[in-house]
């Protein structure tokens, strides 16, 4: 099979910090790669090296067909990258500075002119176009940002945390845009720490904790290996939650999960049966409860049980 990006791995480090350890990559032409972990577990290091803006200490990748380290040229000439850190002159017009991409692609000032035009079209910021960006919305600025990541018109964009910080419309907003540029053939690499965005938007997911690859697969594949599906039991009374723990890791052969809620007891349930049997026994106890659902898994639930945190958490070893 032909990818976008294919990379074997990758590995790189500052010093006595390991950022990546032998990170693998696959990422089909039009799909989209959720490259999913906790804040410095490697996400933005692997952009970087794909990007071209560090080099690997082993490892080489392929994109579009070229060879990162040999052709970086051509690979520069493919990509197009969106961090939520983009520097950006705020007394520039978004039309200004598109333009200045334009022109510092080489793009003749008709061919710049007309491009920045579309592009301000195509991201809804016709009416704001001509304002300077420091009077931009945040979610104005993000829709410029992946703007001016196409002003080459990139067969592959590489988005580093393009929601990070935004409110749930401007994020939303963004979500759209990215479906749309999918929509019209461009393969994407995108970094988060946002589950709901993974889900959103991969296609494919890849799990990265402290510079490995941990695994990776489909959304529907990562929740399969957590059992597929989840039992939530809220007692009534907290001090039952002994109890209840102990029944419904009985009945599911797992042991339960630790979760924000210390209320509530969430264990893995693979046999669809769990719920009315744990039900069954509870009640036997006479043990009340206030909720009781079988859901699927999430990606949280996928988070917690390849790294034994949940996404935010502090990493205890680094700590």
């Amino acid at each position: 099979m032909d990818y976008a990006i294919r990379a074997e791995g990758l590995t790189k480090r500052f010093g006595a910090t390991i950022a990546l350890s032998g990170v693998d990559l696959a990422v089909r032409p039009g799909s989209v790669l959720g490259l999913l972990g906790a804040g410095g577990a490697g996400k933005t290091t692997a952009v970087r090296i794909l990007a071209t803006l560090l080099r690997p200490d082993a490892g080489h990748a392929v994109i579009g067909g070229y060879d990162l380290l040999r052709q970086p040229d051509r690979v520069r000439a493919l990509i197009g990258l969106a961090g939520w850190e983009a520097a950006v002159d705020g007394e520039s017009t978004g039309f200004g500075h598109l333009l200045a991409i334009g022109r510092r692609l080489e793009l003749s000032p008709g061919q710049a002119h007309r491009r920045a035009e579309e592009l301000l079209d195509q991201f809804e910021l016709g009416a704001a176009g001509g304002r300077p960006i420091r009077m931009y919305s945040s979610g104005q600025r993000r829709r410029l940002e992946l703007a001016a990541s196409l002003v080459g018109r990139p067969a592959v964009l590489l988005l580093d945390e393009p929601t990070a910080g935004l409110d749930a419309r401007s994020r939303a907003e963004v979500w759209r845009m990215v479906r749309g540029l999918v929509a019209d053939g461009i393969t994407v690499l995108l970094t988060t720490q946002d589950l709901a965005e993974a889900d959103e938007l991969a296609t494919e997911i890849a799990v990265i904790d402290r510079g490995l690859l941990v695994a990776s697969g489909t959304p529907a594949r990562l929740r399969a290996t957590v059992g597929g599906q989840t039992l939530d039991v809220r007692p009534a009374d907290p001090a039952d939650l002994p109890a209840v723990r102990a029944v419904a890791s009985r009945v599911t052969g797992a042991v339960p999960q630790p979760t924000a809620d210390p209320n509530l007891v969430s264990v893995p349930a693979a046999d669809p049966g769990a719920l009315s049997e744990v039900m069954s026994w509870l009640q036997e106890a006479a043990i009340p409860v206030a909720e009781i659902r079988l859901r699927l898994a999430s990606l949280a639930d996928v988070f917690l049980a390849l790294t034994g945190r949940r996404v935010g958490e502090p990493d205890p070893v680094a700590a």
